[in-house]
């Protein structure tokens, strides 16, 4: 069993940034893939971001350049830096752990974009 708990959320005016983390229990979380995933009010839950073990990443088109995932296995995190954030980002984001069958997720962090 893997917990995830993220932290970092909150209200932001457009065009700012917030640095979202997620902290895993295990040790062996160096060889999971972790993946940030977003759910908007009224609509699915959609890939953000994920980071391989070996530091491979790939985005959203909706979040490309705009957000950077990172991952420090020696503290068991991976962080989500979002920059130039737009109202349309507003979601409850999620933090998941995947290794084979095995699935996590996070309890979710609330990022609210509006002036």
């Amino acid at each position: 069993q893997v917990q995830l708990v993220e932290s970092g959320g909150g209200l932001v005016q457009p065009g700012g940034s917030l640095r979202l983390s997620c902290a895993a229990s295990r040790s062996i979380f160096s060889s999971y893939l972790m993946g940030w995933y977003r759910q908007a009010p009224g609509k699915q839950r959609e890939l953000v971001a994920f980071i391989t073990d070996g530091d491979t990443t790939h985005y959203g088109d909706s979040v490309r350049v705009r957000f950077t995932i990172s991952r420090d296995n020696t503290k068991n995190t991976v962080h989500l830096q979002m920059n130039s954030l737009k109202p349309e980002d507003t979601a409850v984001y999620y933090c998941n752990a995947r290794l084979g069958v095995m699935n996590y997720w996070g309890q979710g962090t609330q990022v609210t974009v509006s002036s």
